[in-house]
């Protein structure tokens, strides 16, 4: 297949048991394959990128910014796409980003596109999870990674096309793995929450979190997913109400710490 000029940025640790459904699946048509790698990984990762042809970098961890930009840096073609490694291109919307690689000009400098989840055994469309827009495609030069740790975001002061195409994306293999992600991203919202000195109070404790269910099992039609819907509805809210138990928590905390 011709290559299209393209530079596919992935930022990895160890994802050494699915990364290469990644790289397959834009191998045959990226002129470039860019994998900045976590430096204290050791799990056959870095071989196996390098069979589809990556340029490896081994980096200190540097948080997702960091590291994203970092690799970011090392491309050299015009357009590029960012994937995760447990993230891949669908068929149809490879055919569309070659379309957009393949234009000498357009009149947008970066693309956005829904991004599907395999979870239990089925792909989830409604709810809070789909269509779950990401941007990732865009000329290099026009935009660089922003936010705020662990969740990065790419900042871009020009137009933003839209793309049809799922990228599909396996990141929870189990509700185990789901589950695991909530202390984490927890810590990191208590941290952000008292960084910007917002209060937190029992209203957003007792409302948020049954809003947060209505509104993805109802209103986004999450019901039609089956039990995993329902399941995905609830794992949400209980989230929520973790994330304002946790700021509850350190407000008291630092009440007591002042007194």
């Amino acid at each position: 297949m011709k290559k299209f000029s393209i530079s596919v940025c992935i930022v990895s640790g160890a994802e050494a048991h699915r990364i290469a459904r990644t790289l397959e699946s834009v191998a045959s048509w990226a002129s470039e394959i860019v994998v900045v790698l976590n430096d204290e990984v050791r799990d056959g990762t870095e071989e196996i990128a390098q069979q589809f042809g990556a340029k490896v970098f081994r980096e200190p961890w540097k948080g997702f910014i960091g590291q994203k930009n970092s690799a970011a840096d090392k491309c050299a073609e015009p357009w590029l796409l960012n994937l995760d490694a447990d993230e891949v291109v669908s068929p149809q919307l490879a055919g569309e980003i070659r379309q957009v690689a393949g234009r000498l000009d357009g009149p947008y400098a970066a693309y956005e596109f829904p991004r599907c989840t395999f979870y239990a055994g089925r792909w989830i469309r409604h709810g809070d999870w789909y269509p779950d827009r990401v941007l990732r495609l865009y000329r290099k030069g026009t935009a660089h990674w922003a936010g705020e740790e662990p969740h990065a975001h790419l900042r871009v002061n020009h137009p933003i096309g839209r793309l049809d195409p799922d990228l599909l994306h396996y990141s929870n293999e189990s509700i185990d793995r789901t589950l695991d992600k909530i202390g984490p991203y927890s810590t990191a919202f208590v941290r952000h929450q008292l960084a910007r000195g917002r209060t937190t109070t029992f209203l957003d404790l007792a409302v948020r979190p049954f809003w947060k269910f209505f509104r993805a099992y109802f209103l986004r039609l999450g019901f039609l997913d089956g039990w995993p819907g329902y399941y995905i509805a609830w794992m949400n809210a209980f989230s929520t109400v973790t994330r304002y138990a946790k700021v509850l928590e350190a407000q008291s905390g630092q009440r007591k710490a002042e007194t």
